[in-house]
Order: C-alpha cells, then sequence, then structure tokens
C-alpha cells in the first residue's frame, strides 16, 4: 500500500499537485517519502523546510533552481518500479 501512495504522491508532483502530494509524504517515514517531502516544501517556497527533510533523505539540497530536476527524477524513479 505505501509503495502505491508514494507512487500516487510522484504522479501529483507531476501533475504540478503538492499539496496532494504533501498529504501523502508527510505520513510515510521511508527515505523516499522524505526526498519527496522536500520536492514539496521546495515547491511551496519553505527551504528551510526542504533542507530539513533532504536530509532525512540523505540527499543534497540543490535548492530551488533544481526543483523540476529532482521532480522528473523522481518520475523517472517512478517508472523504473
Amino acid at each position: 500500500m505505501a509503495d502505491r501512495e508514494l507512487r500516487r504522491a510522484i504522479d501529483l508532483l507531476a501533475a504540478g499537485d503538492w499539496q496532494g502530494a504533501h498529504t501523502i509524504v508527510q505520513d510515510d517515514a521511508s527515505t523516499l517519502a522524505a526526498w519527496l517531502h522536500g520536492i514539496v516544501h521546495t515547491l511551496e517556497g519553505d527551504l528551510d523546510n526542504a533542507r530539513y527533510w533532504y536530509g532525512k533523505a540523505g540527499r543534497p539540497f540543490r535548492g530551488p533552481e533544481a526543483v523540476q530536476e529532482e521532480s522528473a527524477a523522481a518520475q523517472a524513479q517512478r517508472g523504473r518500479e
């Protein structure tokens, strides 16, 4: 169930619905959810919170300039599953 929900969150991010994605990822403790949570907060403009979630995911925070690349990377990861 959790994997399906995270895939849904990735799809919501790709569609521009970061609020819907946030609803899903905030209740998941996985590394993938933490990364997606970081992307959500970057899109929201809450960069301090985004840095926190990227740290929880063990990923470097590349800033708002890279958020579209990060979203595309998450979408590509979804496609490999």
